[in-house]
Protein backbone atom coordinates (compact mmCIF):
# COMPACT_ATOMS: atom_id res chain seq x y z
CA UNK A 1 0.00 0.00 0.00
CA UNK A 2 1.49 3.37 -1.04
CA UNK A 3 2.07 6.10 1.52
CA UNK A 4 0.05 9.33 1.44
CA UNK A 5 1.73 12.20 -0.39
CA UNK A 6 2.53 15.47 1.41
CA UNK A 7 3.77 18.62 -0.33
CA UNK A 8 5.40 21.48 1.60
CA UNK A 9 5.47 24.85 -0.13
CA UNK A 10 8.65 26.23 1.46
CA UNK A 11 11.87 24.70 2.72
CA UNK A 12 11.60 24.02 6.45
CA UNK A 13 13.52 22.02 9.05
CA UNK A 14 14.32 18.47 7.92
CA UNK A 15 14.54 17.43 11.55
CA UNK A 16 10.98 18.56 12.19
CA UNK A 17 9.79 16.41 9.29
CA UNK A 18 11.30 13.12 10.51
CA UNK A 19 8.08 11.80 12.16
CA UNK A 20 6.03 12.77 9.10
CA UNK A 21 8.39 10.97 6.74
CA UNK A 22 7.81 7.76 8.65
CA UNK A 23 4.19 7.64 7.50
CA UNK A 24 4.16 9.67 4.28
CA UNK A 25 6.03 10.46 1.09
CA UNK A 26 7.13 14.07 1.70
CA UNK A 27 8.26 16.50 -0.99
CA UNK A 28 9.29 20.09 -0.31
CA UNK A 29 9.83 23.16 -2.46
CA UNK A 30 13.57 23.66 -2.24
CA UNK A 31 13.72 27.33 -1.28
CA UNK A 32 13.34 29.04 2.07
CA UNK A 33 12.89 32.53 0.66
CA UNK A 34 11.32 32.05 -2.79
CA UNK A 35 7.62 31.24 -2.92
CA UNK A 36 6.58 28.13 -4.81
CA UNK A 37 5.31 29.11 -8.28
CA UNK A 38 1.57 28.97 -8.68
CA UNK A 39 1.71 26.38 -11.47
CA UNK A 40 3.91 24.10 -9.35
CA UNK A 41 1.57 24.35 -6.37
CA UNK A 42 -1.47 23.52 -8.52
CA UNK A 43 0.28 20.50 -10.02
CA UNK A 44 1.45 19.18 -6.67
CA UNK A 45 -1.99 19.69 -5.14
CA UNK A 46 -3.55 17.43 -7.77
CA UNK A 47 -1.81 14.44 -6.16
CA UNK A 48 -1.39 15.57 -2.57
CA UNK A 49 -3.11 14.09 0.47
CA UNK A 50 -1.83 17.00 2.55
CA UNK A 51 -0.34 20.45 2.00
CA UNK A 52 1.78 22.46 4.41
CA UNK A 53 1.38 26.05 3.22
CA UNK A 54 2.52 29.62 3.93
CA UNK A 55 0.42 32.78 4.07
CA UNK A 56 1.77 33.70 0.64
CA UNK A 57 0.23 30.56 -0.94
CA UNK A 58 -3.26 30.99 -2.35
CA UNK A 59 -5.31 27.91 -1.51
CA UNK A 60 -8.32 28.97 -3.51
CA UNK A 61 -11.31 27.33 -5.13
CA UNK A 62 -9.34 26.41 -8.24
CA UNK A 63 -6.77 24.50 -6.22
CA UNK A 64 -9.26 22.80 -3.92
CA UNK A 65 -11.60 21.74 -6.71
CA UNK A 66 -8.72 20.02 -8.50
CA UNK A 67 -7.19 18.18 -5.54
CA UNK A 68 -9.27 14.99 -5.25
CA UNK A 69 -7.03 13.32 -2.64
CA UNK A 70 -6.49 16.36 -0.46
CA UNK A 71 -7.51 15.83 3.17
CA UNK A 72 -5.76 18.59 5.09
CA UNK A 73 -4.10 21.96 4.59
CA UNK A 74 -1.84 23.03 7.49
CA UNK A 75 -1.08 26.75 7.29
CA UNK A 76 2.14 27.95 8.94
CA UNK A 77 0.45 30.99 10.50
CA UNK A 78 -2.32 32.04 12.82
CA UNK A 79 -4.09 33.78 9.95
CA UNK A 80 -5.66 31.84 7.11
CA UNK A 81 -7.10 34.51 4.82
CA UNK A 82 -5.07 32.91 2.02
CA UNK A 83 -7.39 29.88 2.16
CA UNK A 84 -10.94 29.67 0.81
CA UNK A 85 -12.68 28.00 3.76
CA UNK A 86 -15.99 27.62 1.98
CA UNK A 87 -14.34 25.69 -0.85
CA UNK A 88 -12.46 23.61 1.73
CA UNK A 89 -15.72 22.63 3.40
CA UNK A 90 -17.31 21.71 0.07
CA UNK A 91 -14.35 19.52 -0.78
CA UNK A 92 -14.11 18.00 2.70
CA UNK A 93 -10.64 19.38 3.33
CA UNK A 94 -9.61 20.16 6.90
CA UNK A 95 -7.82 23.49 7.40
CA UNK A 96 -5.46 23.99 10.34
CA UNK A 97 -3.44 26.94 11.62
CA UNK A 98 -0.88 27.60 14.37
CA UNK A 99 -2.58 29.60 17.13
CA UNK A 100 -1.26 30.35 20.62
CA UNK A 101 2.32 29.19 20.03
CA UNK A 102 3.39 32.54 18.58
CA UNK A 103 1.56 34.87 20.95
CA UNK A 104 4.41 35.98 23.18
CA UNK A 105 6.97 36.16 20.37
CA UNK A 106 4.70 38.39 18.28
CA UNK A 107 3.95 40.56 21.31
CA UNK A 108 7.71 41.01 21.84
CA UNK A 109 8.12 42.13 18.23
CA UNK A 110 5.12 44.47 18.43
CA UNK A 111 6.40 46.22 21.51
CA UNK A 112 9.92 46.35 20.09
CA UNK A 113 8.61 47.90 16.88
CA UNK A 114 6.74 50.52 18.88
CA UNK A 115 9.88 51.33 20.88
CA UNK A 116 11.96 51.52 17.73
CA UNK A 117 9.60 53.95 16.04
CA UNK A 118 9.21 56.06 19.18
CA UNK A 119 12.92 56.31 20.02
CA UNK A 120 14.10 56.45 16.38
CA UNK A 121 16.33 53.43 16.88
CA UNK A 122 16.71 52.45 13.24
CA UNK A 123 17.45 56.06 12.26
CA UNK A 124 20.11 56.20 14.98
CA UNK A 125 21.55 52.85 13.86
CA UNK A 126 22.03 54.09 10.29
CA UNK A 127 23.29 57.46 11.56
CA UNK A 128 26.20 55.74 13.30
CA UNK A 129 26.94 53.16 10.60
CA UNK A 130 26.97 55.80 7.87
CA UNK A 131 29.56 57.88 9.74
CA UNK A 132 27.27 60.83 10.45
CA UNK A 133 27.88 60.93 14.20
CA UNK A 134 30.35 63.78 14.64
CA UNK A 135 29.35 65.21 18.01
CA UNK A 136 26.75 65.13 20.75
CA UNK A 137 23.85 67.56 20.88
CA UNK A 138 20.85 67.88 23.21
CA UNK A 139 18.21 66.95 20.64
CA UNK A 140 20.27 64.60 18.48
CA UNK A 141 17.81 61.96 17.19
CA UNK A 142 15.49 62.75 20.08
CA UNK A 143 12.38 60.63 19.96
CA UNK A 144 9.38 60.45 22.24
CA UNK A 145 8.81 58.62 25.50
CA UNK A 146 6.87 55.38 25.70
CA UNK A 147 6.62 55.07 29.47
CA UNK A 148 3.47 56.49 31.03
CA UNK A 149 1.96 57.31 27.64
CA UNK A 150 -1.36 55.93 26.32
CA UNK A 151 -1.47 52.86 24.09
CA UNK A 152 -4.57 52.02 22.08
CA UNK A 153 -4.79 48.38 20.99
CA UNK A 154 -7.15 47.53 18.15
CA UNK A 155 -7.76 43.79 18.32
CA UNK A 156 -7.54 42.58 21.92
CA UNK A 157 -7.01 38.89 21.27
CA UNK A 158 -4.24 36.84 22.84
CA UNK A 159 -1.46 38.87 21.19
CA UNK A 160 -3.13 42.17 22.03
CA UNK A 161 -3.49 41.09 25.65
CA UNK A 162 0.19 40.13 25.78
CA UNK A 163 1.17 43.52 24.32
CA UNK A 164 -1.00 45.15 27.00
CA UNK A 165 0.91 43.26 29.71
CA UNK A 166 4.16 44.69 28.38
CA UNK A 167 2.59 48.16 28.27
CA UNK A 168 1.55 47.84 31.90
CA UNK A 169 5.19 47.24 32.79
CA UNK A 170 5.98 50.60 31.17
CA UNK A 171 3.31 52.32 33.24
CA UNK A 172 1.16 53.01 30.18
CA UNK A 173 -2.54 53.72 30.17
CA UNK A 174 -4.16 50.93 28.14
CA UNK A 175 -7.12 51.54 25.84
CA UNK A 176 -8.53 48.87 23.57
CA UNK A 177 -11.16 48.29 20.90
CA UNK A 178 -12.46 44.84 20.05
CA UNK A 179 -15.54 43.19 18.60
CA UNK A 180 -16.50 42.35 22.19
CA UNK A 181 -15.46 43.44 25.66
CA UNK A 182 -12.45 41.64 27.13
CA UNK A 183 -13.31 41.33 30.83
CA UNK A 184 -10.09 39.50 31.72
CA UNK A 185 -7.91 42.26 30.25
CA UNK A 186 -9.97 44.90 32.02
CA UNK A 187 -9.68 43.12 35.39
CA UNK A 188 -6.04 42.05 35.13
CA UNK A 189 -4.53 45.03 33.36
CA UNK A 190 -6.93 47.89 33.94
CA UNK A 191 -7.55 48.16 30.21
CA UNK A 192 -10.36 50.49 29.18
CA UNK A 193 -12.75 49.63 26.36
CA UNK A 194 -13.30 52.43 23.86
CA UNK A 195 -15.08 52.93 20.59
CA UNK A 196 -12.71 52.87 17.63
CA UNK A 197 -12.99 56.64 17.20
CA UNK A 198 -12.42 57.36 20.89
CA UNK A 199 -9.34 55.14 20.92
CA UNK A 200 -7.83 56.91 17.91
CA UNK A 201 -8.36 60.32 19.47
CA UNK A 202 -6.98 59.38 22.88
CA UNK A 203 -3.91 57.26 22.10
CA UNK A 204 -0.26 58.20 21.78
CA UNK A 205 0.42 54.82 20.18
CA UNK A 206 -2.19 53.06 18.07
CA UNK A 207 -1.38 49.37 17.68
CA UNK A 208 -3.26 47.32 15.08
CA UNK A 209 -3.49 43.59 15.77
CA UNK A 210 -6.89 42.88 14.26
CA UNK A 211 -7.36 40.05 11.75
CA UNK A 212 -8.38 40.78 8.17
CA UNK A 213 -12.12 40.42 7.61
CA UNK A 214 -14.69 42.09 5.40
CA UNK A 215 -15.36 44.49 8.29
CA UNK A 216 -11.72 45.35 9.01
CA UNK A 217 -10.42 45.85 5.46
CA UNK A 218 -9.32 49.51 5.19
CA UNK A 219 -10.38 50.07 8.80
CA UNK A 220 -7.51 52.52 9.01
CA UNK A 221 -8.54 54.97 6.33
CA UNK A 222 -8.09 58.70 5.82
CA UNK A 223 -10.67 59.53 8.50
CA UNK A 224 -8.97 57.23 11.00
CA UNK A 225 -5.58 58.90 10.57
CA UNK A 226 -7.14 62.37 10.77
CA UNK A 227 -8.60 61.44 14.16
CA UNK A 228 -5.21 60.52 15.62
CA UNK A 229 -3.02 62.94 17.50
CA UNK A 230 -0.41 64.66 15.35
CA UNK A 231 2.15 63.21 17.78
CA UNK A 232 0.77 59.66 17.50
CA UNK A 233 2.68 56.67 16.18
CA UNK A 234 0.83 53.94 14.30
CA UNK A 235 2.01 50.33 14.60
CA UNK A 236 0.67 47.49 12.45
CA UNK A 237 1.52 43.85 13.12
CA UNK A 238 -1.91 42.58 12.04
CA UNK A 239 -2.62 42.49 8.30
CA UNK A 240 -1.55 44.93 5.63
CA UNK A 241 -4.99 45.17 4.01
CA UNK A 242 -6.48 46.55 7.21
CA UNK A 243 -4.75 49.80 6.27
CA UNK A 244 -5.47 52.05 3.31
CA UNK A 245 -1.80 52.64 2.46
CA UNK A 246 -2.51 55.71 0.34
CA UNK A 247 -4.23 57.26 3.34
CA UNK A 248 -1.27 56.36 5.57
CA UNK A 249 1.18 57.90 3.12
CA UNK A 250 -0.93 61.07 3.00
CA UNK A 251 -1.12 61.20 6.80
CA UNK A 252 2.67 60.99 7.05
CA UNK A 253 3.20 63.58 4.30
CA UNK A 254 0.78 66.01 5.94
CA UNK A 255 2.16 65.27 9.42
CA UNK A 256 -1.27 64.16 10.60
CA UNK A 257 0.64 61.49 12.55
CA UNK A 258 4.27 61.46 13.71
CA UNK A 259 5.41 58.06 12.47
CA UNK A 260 4.72 54.39 11.95
CA UNK A 261 6.12 50.95 12.70
CA UNK A 262 5.04 48.39 10.11
CA UNK A 263 5.62 44.63 9.98
CA UNK A 264 2.93 43.99 7.35
CA UNK A 265 2.01 45.65 4.07
CA UNK A 266 -0.82 45.66 1.56
CA UNK A 267 1.22 43.67 -0.92
CA UNK A 268 4.24 41.66 0.19
CA UNK A 269 7.12 41.78 -0.30
CA UNK A 270 7.29 45.52 -0.91
CA UNK A 271 9.97 46.99 -3.14
CA UNK A 272 12.74 49.33 -2.01
CA UNK A 273 11.00 52.11 -3.97
CA UNK A 274 7.74 51.80 -2.00
CA UNK A 275 6.59 55.30 -0.92
CA UNK A 276 6.33 54.28 2.75
CA UNK A 277 10.04 53.52 2.83
CA UNK A 278 10.92 57.09 1.91
CA UNK A 279 9.88 58.41 5.33
CA UNK A 280 12.65 58.38 7.96
CA UNK A 281 9.99 58.16 10.67
CA UNK A 282 8.71 54.80 9.34
CA UNK A 283 10.27 51.61 10.67
CA UNK A 284 9.58 48.79 8.20
CA UNK A 285 10.11 45.08 8.87
CA UNK A 286 9.69 42.07 6.52
CA UNK A 287 6.71 40.38 8.26
CA UNK A 288 8.76 38.81 11.06
CA UNK A 289 6.25 39.01 13.91
CA UNK A 290 6.68 35.38 14.94
CA UNK A 291 10.25 34.99 13.66
CA UNK A 292 12.19 33.56 16.54
CA UNK A 293 13.90 30.22 15.98
CA UNK A 294 12.02 28.68 18.88
CA UNK A 295 8.58 29.84 17.79
CA UNK A 296 8.93 29.13 14.08
CA UNK A 297 10.14 25.59 14.92
CA UNK A 298 7.15 25.07 17.20
CA UNK A 299 4.84 26.30 14.44
CA UNK A 300 6.36 23.79 12.02
CA UNK A 301 5.93 21.02 14.57
CA UNK A 302 2.26 21.90 15.04
CA UNK A 303 1.67 21.84 11.28
CA UNK A 304 3.42 18.48 11.10
CA UNK A 305 1.38 17.05 13.98
CA UNK A 306 -1.87 18.28 12.46
CA UNK A 307 -1.07 16.58 9.17
CA UNK A 308 -0.08 13.32 10.86
CA UNK A 309 -3.27 13.33 12.93
CA UNK A 310 -5.53 13.77 9.90
CA UNK A 311 -3.68 11.20 7.79
CA UNK A 312 -4.00 8.70 10.64
CA UNK A 313 -7.70 9.40 11.07
CA UNK A 314 -7.39 11.35 14.29
CA UNK A 315 -8.57 14.86 15.16
CA UNK A 316 -6.09 17.66 14.44
CA UNK A 317 -5.03 19.97 17.27
CA UNK A 318 -6.00 23.30 15.70
CA UNK A 319 -8.78 23.13 13.14
CA UNK A 320 -10.21 26.35 11.73
CA UNK A 321 -12.35 24.93 8.93
CA UNK A 322 -13.30 21.91 6.90
CA UNK A 323 -15.19 18.75 7.67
Amino acid sequence: MSKPYVFITRKISEEVLTPLKQIADVQMWNSESEAVPREVLLKEAENADALLTMLSDSVDEQLLENAPNLKVVANLAVGYDNINLEAAVRNEVIVCNTPDVLTETTADLTFGLMLSAARRLTEAHHFVKEGQWQSWSPYLLAGTDVHHKTIGIVGMGSIGTSVARRAKGFGMEILYHNRSRHAAAENELGATYMSFEELLEGSDYVVCLTPLTADTKHLFDADAFKRMKSSAIFVNVGRGQVVDEEALIHALEQKEIAGAGLDVFYKEPIGADHPLLQFPQVVALPHIGSASVETRTTMMELCRDNIIAVLEGRKAKSVVGGK
